[in-house]
């Protein structure tokens, strides 16, 4: 890489966003061009002055006057609400958008990016989840090239590069398999499930993540969501989708194609590699970290089991009926998490939300950008009642 790459981290506050900006500081290839968060306005401040980016977008309008005062004394123009995320994430500079953000939050910053045609290091999978007819529709038309930065879908795309013919994958894909870690609740009966705390949702075995996501992996609506999340980035239907639990997070996905060959990416659980990567691609650069190691443990795999972990199954009801069922599903699922969370329902309350909120809606087929955000709106405010 013979020139310094702009990059643009929305979300730089959380999990996604600090191994991001670890990967800029670690191969110096890379600047941070601009930063965004939405209220952690003392952890951006910190990142500002290690950083140095041009521009700092806070969400929190009323935070993002603090934050001015705060680096009043530095060089970065900070930006404000959802625009200032949109005018950081399309901006002429930037080269390369890792949308870090969780939720819908995420979905107008993306998609501001896609439009202006940028590469983006796709974390936030709930934008694809809600528009994924809407975004990669646009990616297309403008160019913007979607690498994703979920373990998961990085470990699809690169085993996908196997493919002589680039476009038919009805000839040559069989399936695609996601691996889940089955986080830290996998064997367990429905009953068992009944008195989860919080604490215990968020022990997960494997990965350090943010607490929605890391729910959502106890759960498996995390593997849901990715189910969905797969069918639009790589063009699949739901029936040529899998998933099996792999406990060890070794193997990160799998692509069986026609001639039953299956082609793996396998890597220790960091999440680092998947972000270095689609800064990065094409190439490969070195990277500091544990190297794999496959003779200290043995590799597992089983089948997940639905009946218990029935936001998995609801997430696959979801993507079969389409159009607006999903953007349900996920408004139910960050409003049904989020109260869990704050304690004021039961981790089994997350799943039955989710399920009355599907069986309420009234589905349109084809929803626009504004369909899609009312009724995640809509849906989000009746369950936060």
């Amino acid at each position: 890489m013979n020139q310094m790459k702009n990059i643009v981290i929305l979300g730089a506050t959380g999990s996604i966003g600090t191994q991001s900006l670890e990967v800029i500081e670690e191969q110096k290839g890379f600047r941070a061009f601009a930063l965004s968060a939405h209220s952690n306005i003392e952890l951006l401040e910190a990142q500002i002055r290690a950083f140095r980016p041009v521009y700092a977008a806070v969400t929190d309008e009323e935070k993002a006057k603090e934050l001015k005062i705060k680096i009043a004394d530095t060089d970065t123009k900070v930006l404000s609400g959802v625009e200032g995320a949109c005018e950081i994430a399309s901006h002429p500079e930037a080269d390369t958008v890792i949308t870090g953000i969780v939720g819908i939050a995420g979905l107008r910053p993306t998609l501001a990016a896609v439009e202006a045609g940028k590469r983006i290091g796709l974390a936030n999978k709930e934008t694809l989840v809600t528009a994924g007819d809407i975004v990669m529709a646009k990616a297309k038309e403008t160019g913007s090239e979607i690498i994703p930065v979920d373990s998961e879908h990085s470990a699809i795309f690169q085993s996908l590069a196997a493919r002589v013919n680039k476009e038919n994958y009805e000839t040559e894909i069989s399936r695609i398999i996601l691996t889940a870690s089955g986080g830290p609740f996998f064997g367990k009966t429905k009953e068992e499930l009944e008195n989860i705390t919080v604490a215990e949702a968020l022990n997960h075995p494997n990965w350090s993540m943010g607490a929605k996501i890391t729910v959502d992996s106890a759960s498996l609506m995390n593997k849901g969501l990715e189910i969905l999340e797969a069918k639009q980035l790589f063009s699949v239907p739901m029936d040529k989708i899998s998933v099996l639990v792999h406990r060890q997070s070794i193997v990160h996905s799998m692509v069986e194609f026609a001639d039953n060959a299956v082609i793996a990416q396998l890597g220790t659980p960091d999440m680092k590699l998947p972000i270095q990567y689609a800064m990065t691609y094409p190439e490969r650069l070195p990277m500091e970290g544990n190297k794999l190691d496959l003779t200290q443990k043995p590799l597992t795999f089983d089948l997940p089991d639905p009946d218990t972990f029935r936001c998995l199954a609801l997430a696959i009801e979801a993507g079969n009926t389409g159009g607006s069922m999903t953007t349900v599903l996920n408004g139910a699922n960050e409003a049904a998490v989020s109260l869990f969370l704050d304690g004021k329902i039961g981790y089994t309350d997350i799943v039955k939300n989710i399920r009355r909120e599907m069986e309420t809606h009234q589905v349109i087929a084809n929803p626009a950008l504004e369909e899609i955000l009312a009724i995640e709106a809509e849906v989000y405010k009746r369950l936060a009642k």
